[in-house]
């Protein structure tokens, strides 16, 4: 059971991730406030989504790999401390602050400045996580060869 969940886990923190990080690029680019304001609360809300998957996708990840020296299961399993700390210390607070913001109309130099933080930890952890996929398909031999 668990070898169904971890995938589905993740497959789930890095589309609701990527989900974040487009509906902000678009939010943005539209300028409207009350569009930004929405995207935020809804950013919020996701995190309840978001960060059980995440927990489930580590936890069981670490349960599947256990002290396996295989080399993908080293390199996922130095990975997701990263994402963790990245989402607990940047992300959440960021998605927090910036909703306050977005809700009060306050889309100052700091709104920016935070939003462009949370980009970049945004994209940072796609990338960590999709490296995680890649290494998990290369571990059940779908997809890409083993030795690659």
């Amino acid at each position: 059971m668990i070898k169904k969940i971890h995938p589905v886990a993740g497959f789930i923190a890095f589309f609701t991730i990527l989900g974040f990080w487009l509906t902000t690029i678009a939010s943005e680019v539209q300028g409207d406030p009350a569009t930004i304001a929405a995207v935020k609360l809804a950013i919020l809300q996701g995190l309840l989504l978001l960060v059980p998957s995440i927990a489930l996708a580590g936890a069981t990840g670490f349960n599947l790999g256990g002290k396996s020296p295989n080399p993908n299961i080293v390199r996922k399993r130095k990975r997701m401390p990263i994402i963790a700390i990245n989402g607990i210390v940047v992300l959440v607070p960021c998605a927090v602050f910036l909703h306050q913001r977005a809700a009060a109309g306050q889309f100052d130099q700091t709104f920016v400045l935070v939003q462009a933080l949370e980009l970049t930890a945004g994209a940072i952890n796609l990338a960590l996580l999709g490296l995680n996929i890649r290494d998990g398909f290369r571990l059940t031999h779908r997809g890409t060869p083993a030795h690659v």
